[in-house]
């Protein structure tokens, strides 16, 4: 099998986010960068499902910047047979549809029999790129996926996801299909010293596509801003009984109590 697994580079959640100057984009400077959390997930699952068809290839795919190879390189220490990054800009904002269109300028030839990718990214939770990918494709998908089995002639996959109000779906696929996994799918590796070692020499090679005409200009970000503040703080001092009489006071003043 031809496994492509899709992943993200987002902002590392420990590190403090201020707004450009220019208003465009965040202030990318001093930022850490790691992988999408919700594509190790994805990452291992191609890995799990490489292990039960002896002679599979799976190939890492990132769409951005420069930077963004470190993240490959993360899913080649991962277990990844090759990485690719095909290149979008300097950074800034890239819009699932752009993305999705690059990417599957690079899968359209390629042959993949399956398509992973995380159920959405961390930053900004659009959830879009892998349906549109595989809408793009022309190939069946599903979302949400908590469970994945492979057909032993690798012609299907059996898919199990979740949907509203706590139920459980379960579709079959014709492969080739796409598919984006939740977390709990599994539990991610840690990276093999062989693997590390591996990801430090081997190249990751640019693709540059140009993406569909239809997928520019459809969304364009205009401008990053902070959310206004929509009520004010007021601090209650004294001792701890005098606060309770203010805190009463003022709750009986807002019809509260």
């Amino acid at each position: 099998m031809k496994i492509l697994v899709c992943v993200k580079q987002v902002v590392d959640s420990e590190s403090v986010i201020a707004i450009a100057p220019s208003g465009s984009w965040i202030a990318e400077e001093g930022l850490v960068f790691r992988m999408n959390r919700f594509d190790e997930y994805a990452v291992e699952e191609s890995l799990v499902i490489r292990d039960t068809f002896p002679g599979s290839v799976v190939t890492a795919l990132s769409v951005g910047p420069a930077r963004v190879e470190s993240t490959v390189r993360r899913a080649i220490e991962m277990g990844a047979d090759r990485g690719v990054r095909v290149p979008l800009g300097e950074g800034g904002y890239a819009s699932p549809m752009a993305v999705a269109s690059l990417a599957a300028a690079h899968a359209r030839d390629e042959g993949y029999d399956l398509i992973l990718c995380g159920a959405m990214a961390e930053d900004d939770m659009h959830a879009q790129v892998g349906p549109l990918l595989a809408e793009m494709l022309g190939i069946p998908s599903a979302s949400s996926a908590i469970a994945l089995k492979t057909a032993d002639d690798a012609s299907a996959v059996r898919v199990e996801r979740e949907i509203e109000g706590g139920s459980r779906e379960i579709l079959e696929l014709s492969l080739p299909a796409l598919v984006a996994v939740q977390p709990g799918i599994n539990r991610p590796r840690y990276p093999s010293l062989s693997n590390v070692l591996r990801a430090k020499g081997q190249p990751v090679p640019e693709e540059p596509h140009a993406a569909d005409e239809s997928a520019n200009g459809i969304e364009r970000l205009a401008r990053l801003r902070l959310p206004e503040r929509s009520s004010r703080c007021e601090m209650l001092e004294g001792s701890s009984a005098e606060k309770a009489e203010k805190l009463l006071a003022l709750l009986a003043a807002k019809s509260l109590i």
